[in-house]
């Protein structure tokens, strides 16, 4: 990697590294091992599974658009809206 950041290999790094992403609107997402979900419209999250300790307090809430959670995702559902998962290969 260069020290500059020219042709976005941090990002892709950081976000899957490359075709490590998964589109998914409301249909449950299960068996999954993704390190962050992205919102890039509102939406509303029916239930989240994770080994992170308090995540379930993310159930029923709304995710603004632009909005990115952080976290070991083995499960999400959503009420309404879009989600993008990413995954380490």
């Amino acid at each position: 990697m260069s020290n500059f950041d020219t042709d976005n290999t941090l990002l892709m790094e950081m976000l899957g590294k490359g075709g490590g992403q998964e589109v998914f609107t409301t249909a449950a997402q299960t068996g999954k091992t993704w390190f962050c979900v992205y919102f890039p419209v509102e939406s509303v999250i029916a239930s989240i599974t994770s080994t992170a300790t308090g995540a379930s307090s993310l159930d029923g809430k709304t995710m603004a658009s632009g909005t990115s959670i952080f976290l070991p995702i083995t499960a999400i559902t959503l009420t309404s809206g879009l989600g993008i998962g990413y995954h380490d290969h």
